[in-house]
């Protein structure tokens, strides 16, 4: 179980954290300059950073829910799986962002593994003879860099289907699966993140497999010769803890975005943000938290942050009909309620023309539904949640 954690960028070793016995505490080096900054909320300084919990950038991409509970399965008999051990994982083999964490322990243990690589075109072909799903997390499940309770996993993609073949890099995927608990819930991403697409919110590449069982979604935290590039979700910029996701407002986002966003970014970026608000409250989405907004920028010297692609857009109303916003929106979490407070929010990002962005949605979600038949056969209650939570926007703006 490691103790002391190197913590490194592309730039080289930024510093260590470690556990004491009551807090984490890290370390930058003594020579560490402005972009080896692990996070725009933590500059390089002398004394060190300490928290009770780890620290938010830390906390980041620590495995939740599904993964964690394969984790522990798998390590419980060798090792107590600790936050110290899963930051290790988490920050090892491929993590999130420009942050790497290593330890000589979790080096050791991640060298005795195999990580070959799938193809895409395989993974997509799934005829669903055999659980896929189970076997990528059985051979993938230590390369545990990501974070969300959803079951999902990151997979490298062979080098022959990966794209930018000429750099020794390789592509790699986020594959999810609703498994029984969510019947539907890839079908519910790939369409809900085809309308986001359709109507001109940038995404990330994303695929649906043909038997409808796994979304499949390129990472975004890197550069086109897949170099890492910086990624903080908005609970790391916020000094939050991962279990605070649910804690603000769509308002602190808005504020994060003017404080930490490039001057010529922040319009775009504020654009962005009430696009993807606006469609989660018309297609039903109570679980767009802080987790699921995040900044992307090259590093931390250079002052390029931007408002990173939507991901992780799914109705929620189709597994519980009574949800609420993740957040408050201008005062409220109803999802009934958001239509003025949509209006209100555009004022705040500087929207001016708001119910032009919410008809092209809904004019994107027809479109969507319409050019989807095959999908939408088999998963009716999910495009019933769908319509559902957009008929009140329909009467309000068509």
């Amino acid at each position: 179980m490691p103790t002391l954690l190197q913590v490194s960028t592309p730039e080289g070793e930024s510093g260590r954290v470690m556990r004491s016995e009551d807090d984490y505490i890290f370390r930058y080096r003594d020579d560490a300059a402005a972009h080896s900054a692990i996070s725009l909320l933590m500059p390089p300084r002398m004394n060190e950073y300490r928290h009770r919990e780890l620290h938010p950038i830390f906390q980041m991409n620590l495995p939740e829910g599904y993964v964690l509970e394969q984790l522990r399965n798998r390590l419980a008999k060798v090792t107590n799986v600790d936050p110290m051990l899963l930051l290790a994982l988490s920050g090892s083999s491929s993590p999130v962002g420009r942050v790497a964490v290593n330890s000589a322990e979790v080096d050791a243990l991640l060298q005795r593994q195999q990580f070959p690589g799938e193809r895409l075109d395989e993974i997509l072909a799934w005829d669903g003879a055999e659980d896929i799903f189970a076997g990528l997390v059985d051979r993938y499940i230590l390369r545990a860099g990501i974070s969300g309770v959803q079951p999902k996993v990151l997979v490298p993609e062979h080098p022959d289907h990966a794209p930018q073949r000429f750099t020794s890099k390789t592509s790699e995927l986020i594959i999810k699966s609703g498994r029984d608990e969510f019947p539907g819930l890839a079908i519910n991403e790939f369409l809900c993140m085809s309308v986001a697409k359709a109507s001109g919110i940038v995404v990330p590449e994303f695929y649906l497999s043909d038997n409808t069982k796994l979304f499949v979604m390129r990472r975004f935290d890197r550069d086109k010769q897949l170099n890492p590039i910086g990624f903080e979700d908005m609970t790391a910029l916020m000094g939050l803890a991962a279990e605070q996701k649910y804690s603000k407002s769509y308002s602190s986002i808005a504020r994060a975005i003017r404080m930490f966003c490039a001057p010529d970014q922040i319009e775009h970026s504020l654009s962005q943000l009430f696009a993807i608000v606006t469609l989660s409250c018309i297609v039903g989405n109570g679980d767009a938290h802080l987790k699921n907004f995040g900044l992307l920028y090259a590093n931390p010297a250079q002052g390029d942050a931007r408002l990173a692609p939507a991901y992780d857009i799914v109705n929620t109303t189709a597994y519980i009909p009574d949800d609420v916003l993740a957040l408050d929106l201008i005062g409220n979490k109803s999802m009934f309620a958001s239509r003025q407070g949509l209006l209100d929010f555009a004022q705040l990002c500087g929207v001016e023309q708001p119910q032009e962005v919410i008809r092209t949605q809904l004019q994107a979600l027809e479109q969507v539904l319409a050019s989807s038949g095959e999908v939408t056969e088999k998963a009716r209650h999910v495009v019933s949640a769908i319509q559902r939570s957009a008929d009140p926007f329909r009467q309000t703006f068509g």
